[in-house]
């Protein structure tokens, strides 16, 4: 259904475009701000730092996470729209979690910062014109294109929804 271009994104995120029923752009976004966004607000206070099996992210640590990937992609979409050259690193999200300590956070703060952070990302995005999403350029050793990124991160966040549905919340 999406109009994502999968030989330009690595194979490793296709699973994440895959969970996007959206056909343009935008129409993911609207995805993410109306069901991600309200389940995340949702979750009861209590099951915040919980974490379904000895070793795994709680609820907390996993937004953290969601932040911080959405975050990193949407400076990546930044870069390849402004033609910049060089290559951009990759980051290890499991020393970014505990290092994040979002355990110590407040779930409203969070909530917060995820809307805000996804409302900066969509705002990026829209500011981008069609040579600018066709844009592309090499992260973690690996070349993407602009608009992918974007699929990839409603992606993303929907993995996550399906695992706080599938793990967390049972």
């Amino acid at each position: 259904m999406h109009p994502v271009n999968l030989a330009q994104v690595p194979p490793f995120y296709h699973k994440y475009i895959e969970k996007v029923q959206a056909a343009t752009l935008p129409e993911a976004f609207e995805q993410y701000k109306n069901h991600l966004l309200p389940f995340v607000a949702a979750i009861p206070e209590a099951k915040w730092e919980w974490s379904y099996a000895p070793g795994k992210w709680t609820i907390k640590e996993s937004v953290q996470h969601m932040i911080d990937t959405e975050r990193i992609f949407a400076y990546r979409a930044l870069a390849f729209a402004r033609r910049d050259p060089n290559p951009l690193p990759g980051f290890d999200e499991n020393a970014y979690t505990p290092a994040s300590r979002a355990n110590r956070r407040s779930r409203a703060s969070m909530v917060t910062e995820l809307e805000i952070v996804h409302q900066s990302t969509v705002a990026l995005f829209e500011s981008f014109d069609a040579e600018m999403l066709a844009g592309s350029g090499v992260a973690n050793g690996n070349s993407v294109y602009v608009e992918g990124i974007g699929f990839i991160i409603v992606g993303h966040g929907l993995h996550h929804l399906a695992l706080f549905k599938e793990r967390y919340l049972i």
